[in-house]
């Protein structure tokens, strides 16, 4: 549906708020700002900011609701035969070459952390976000399982602390002054090692079915490659007469 003028000028004054408190965040640090500094700064009113950010750490985390549902768009993208973990690694992959802000790899990234590490308050609104993501990851696999068990849950964290240690491997190398050529290719290399492991562990969970002729069943997996219907006889003599 078409946006309206009414909706569109909310959504661009709640940008410009967002973008000018990050500017003052980003120069004299978070717990050094007050929202009625960003309120003056962006000249509306602090029940105005209020209107749109409930909170200080609102005004930061503007984005939480695409960081939390990035990891649900991942699987649902995943092509037919492709698992959980498979997609995340492409996913994972894709973002390092283009160095997207998605799992932390754009220009100004090293800032954004420093940021956040000099706020307990902003580390504990990360550790939220993580919780959050995981959570919303979990839920979205155990609707397509039809699981009440632990399953999707365990899957999440593995899968979402995975990226996180690696983004961090990145990151910590980005903070030591190191350039981001000579970080990316060893990055791919601890990243493929990763996934490695990881598929070794969950292996296939979560693998989405292949496309199948229009009117035609899937093959009926059945173990130890035995032939739907034979009798016991002929199994034992391999189906012959």
């Amino acid at each position: 549906m078409e946006e309206g003028l009414r909706e569109r000028k909310k959504r661009e004054t709640r940008q410009r708020i967002a973008d000018i408190a990050m500017g003052l965040f980003m120069v004299k640090g978070f717990d050094n700002v007050t929202v009625a500094e960003v309120a003056r700064t962006a000249d509306v009113s602090v029940n105005t900011v209020f209107n749109y950010f409930s909170t200080k750490e609102d005004l930061f985390a503007d984005r939480q609701d695409v960081a939390v549902d990035h990891p649900v768009q991942v699987v649902r993208g995943r092509a037919p035969g492709e698992s959980v973990a498979a997609v995340f690694r492409r996913d994972f992959l894709d973002a390092l070459e283009t160095r997207h802000w998605r799992y932390g790899f754009n220009v100004g990234a090293d800032v954004f952390a420093k940021l956040v590490n000099d706020s307990p308050t902003l580390v504990a609104r990360m550790r939220e976000i993580h919780e959050l993501r995981e959570r919303s990851l979990a839920r979205a696999l155990a609707d397509e399982a039809e699981a009440d068990d632990l399953t999707p849950l365990l899957v999440a964290s593995q899968v979402l602390n995975t990226t996180r240690l690696l983004a961090d491997f990145a990151l910590r190398r980005t903070l030591a002054g190191e350039p981001w050529e000579s970080i990316a290719p060893d990055l791919r290399a601890q990243a493929e090692r990763a996934f490695d492991l990881l598929e070794s562990g969950i292996g296939g969970y979560g693998t989405r079915p292949p496309l199948t002729p229009a009117g035609s069943a899937p093959p009926l997996a059945v173990a130890g490659g035995e032939q739907p219907g034979a009798e016991p006889e002929d199994r034992e003599r391999g189906g012959e007469d």
